[in-house]
């Protein structure tokens, strides 16, 4: 395991700082942030974390995920955590050039100490395509990229977030992985760190030190650590079992679900970045899960059951962070915000508070059918009044069906009606393409439905300054859904769709003008979902396009499609399989999928009945709700040991004298 001491490399990165764009993104010491001393393993025992949000610190920092866990972990005396991003490449190759004593290593902003001195890497993915930064952050950190190369000098690489439900495209470049919640399981995997290290960190029954660590994180059951697992494969390509290789590893690796969010009000001190972000506010999460049942969402899938945070709890965080950020915007975060069920109460107590402050709220895009005006006016009675979002996701009334989006055409012209009566002047609404049994006519409805907005907009208002933007992306088919057999749309049909779409907006006089487009062309929807579906032998791609140049593959202006096609006939050369078999195949019930031995919760033959419930052009199954109606035997809260927390509570949120 690293060393136990770690010098700042900030007197060598300094000097150099100059000569890379926006370097305040490097030197820390932001509004909140923890600066903790190393500490003398010789005495008691420290666990040392490197978090990092694989993407550039205007997007990273905002992550509330790496907040979270930042903060959880320092909160404890004997743990230092610290946090890293991606660095452009610009500051790149200023660390690969160095100074006199060579590279500059991957460093941590809080006290700028080499990565590579923690104990424990952990990196939290919210998409695929920060998997080339990871590569990055290795090799700049001078951690051999693969995992069976590393030594007992190198800290344990461990993925999380979203995107580790299915983490085998990059089982090569891990130690472990951690499904679902982290704030319990971060202070757990510790645990059992300070064990091992206060016991002389032992290998015992012929292990090695570092895989003995690795094992008593696998046999918890909580930690998946892909060199456990052996995967064999078909002739074909399919896989044909995934099985331990070492006794005492559960077959299956169970998510972890936290169950008292009132119980964990983090973060308590927000980050205040010193450049501008994406995100400029305080976050607050009101719940977390979503029974709706969209039959495309992951996120919605991955986190059930839902859990409510109470109306109390949300005021005291909001005033909380108010008072420990500045910030003077405040969003009330989930899956679908006003579906909580005292979201009226939260609004309004939330709105009488702060009335005459300079404090806005703010709601994520909101479902049609969740949207009440009176909630709109709280939202926006200390604020300016922006444009509000919907997604309707599906053209068409019949793909909305196949989705199990359940709302009609007449929902949503009735609620926008609502909202240009009341004096919004924009809407945007959110649509996918390349759904399963989608058509040409699917996607040019979504034309029909902007149109028929701006008509009822003007009708309703008296006025022609009424605009809709129009937004579309592409379907990406994801693990843990009844989608993730589907076949993902190509991305040159993908692409005739959108333009057919675009040029019925544009030619259409009367509503063209006031009509906003917005959408990316479908290639990088087929590279994200090689990432998504794939399985160990995608690694290999990962690796051929990042030393290829693939850097910051989520930015339009560093992605190459041509890379990673060009990777991917390197990668799979000696293979039965290629770009297409992993993204444009449909999938049988009876292959086994690579995450098949990483437990959701899910039942799969639920998920199954689901999906062939969406493509029976016959069927009209709604998944409804669970919350409100008897269980669908999804699986999730028996096999979890969970259940739904919602109220109402009947509380109320108290006001507070506004300083």
């Amino acid at each position: 395991m690293p060393a136990t001491h770690a010098d700042s490399v900030f007197p060598r990165l300094e000097p150099l700082l100059p000569s890379v764009q926006k370097p305040i993104q490097y030197v820390g010491g932001e509004l909140n942030s923890t600066l903790k001393e190393w500490g003398d393993d010789e005495t008691s025992p420290m666990v040392r974390w490197a978090l990092m949000y694989p993407d550039a610190y205007e997007v990273g920092l905002p992550n509330q995920g790496v907040q979270i866990l930042y903060e959880v972990l320092n909160e404890r005396d004997w743990i230092v955590a610290e946090r890293t991003y991606s660095v452009w490449p610009d500051m790149e190759q200023v660390m690969r050039d160095g100074d006199a004593q060579g590279p500059i290593p991957q460093f941590t902003v809080d006290n700028h100490r080499p990565v590579r001195a923690f104990d424990l890497f952990g990196v939290s993915f919210s998409t695929e395509l920060g998997y080339t930064n990871l590569l990055t952050a290795l090799d700049l950190a001078g951690i051999p990229l693969h995992a069976d190369d590393r030594t007992e000098d190198d800290p344990i690489v461990l993925a999380g977030g979203h995107a580790a439900f299915n983490p085998e495209p990059i089982a090569d470049f891990l130690d472990a992985a951690v499904l679902g919640d982290g704030e319990e399981i971060v202070l757990a995997i510790s645990d059992v760190v300070r064990e091992w290290k206060e016991e002389g960190r032992p290998g015992l029954s012929g292990r090695t030190p570092r895989d003995e660590l690795l094992y008593r994180l696998a046999v918890s059951g909580s930690v998946y650590v892909p060199k456990f697992y052996d995967v064999d494969y078909l002739p074909d390509g399919r896989i044909k079992r995934v099985v331990p290789n070492t006794s005492g590893v559960p077959w299956r690796v169970h998510k972890h679900t936290l169950m008292d969010l009132d119980a964990w009000p983090y973060p308590r001190k927000p980050l205040v970045p010193l450049a501008e972000t994406v995100h400029e506010r305080f976050s607050v999460e009101i719940f977390r899960g979503c029974t709706r049942g969209c039959r495309f969402c992951q996120a919605g899938m991955i986190t059930r059951p839902v859990r409510e945070r109470s109306i109390e709890t949300i005021g005291d965080m909001v005033e909380n962070g108010i008072r420990k950020s500045g910030f003077e915007e405040v969003g009330l975060l989930s899956l679908s915000s006003a579906d909580h069920t005292e979201i009226g109460e939260v609004a309004k107590g939330l709105a009488d508070r702060y009335e005459g402050s300079n404090v806005s709220l703010s709601l994520p895009s909101t479902r049609v059918d969740a949207f009440n005006i009176s909630l709109a006016n709280e939202f926006s009675r200390n604020g300016r009044r922006s444009g509000l979002t919907f997604a309707p996701e599906g053209g068409s009334e019949r793909m909305r069906k196949v989705i199990n989006k359940m709302v009609t055409e007449e929902d949503l012209i009735r609620t926008v009606a609502t909202a240009y009566s009341h004096g919004w002047r924009q809407v945007k609404l959110y649509f996918m393409c390349g759904l399963p049994t989608e058509t040409d006519e699917d996607v040019l409805e979504i034309a029909d439905l902007a149109k028929k907005v701006i008509a009822k907009g003007r009708e309703v208002s008296g006025r022609n300054d009424i605009r809709c933007t129009v937004s579309i992306g592409g379907f990406v088919p994801k693990p843990h859904t009844p989608f993730q057999w589907a076949a993902q749309l190509d991305h040159e049909t993908t692409d005739e769709r959108l333009k057919k779409l675009r040029d019925n907006v544009r030619a259409d006089k009367k509503f063209g003008r006031a009509i906003g487009f917005r959408y990316h062309d479908g290639r990088p929807g087929i590279i994200e979902g090689l990432l998504s579906r794939g399985d160990r032998r995608v690694g290999r791609i990962i690796e051929a396009v990042w030393r290829d140049g693939g850097r910051f593959d989520g930015w339009s202006e560093h992605f190459s499609y041509d890379r990673w096609v060009a990777g991917a006939e390197t990668g799979l050369a000696d293979t039965p399989v290629d770009l297409d078999w992993y993204t444009v195949r449909e999938r049988e019930h009876s292959e086994v999928l690579p995450w098949d031995h990483l437990d959701s919760g899910l039942d799969k033959d639920w998920l199954w009945e689901d999906w062939q419930d969406a493509i029976d052009p016959d069927s009209d199954v709604e998944v409804e709700d669970c919350r409100w109606t008897p269980c669908y035997d999804c699986g999730v809260c028996p096999q979890m040991d969970t259940e739904i927390q919602i109220g109402p509570t009947g509380r109320q949120l108290l006001p507070l004298s506004v300083v």
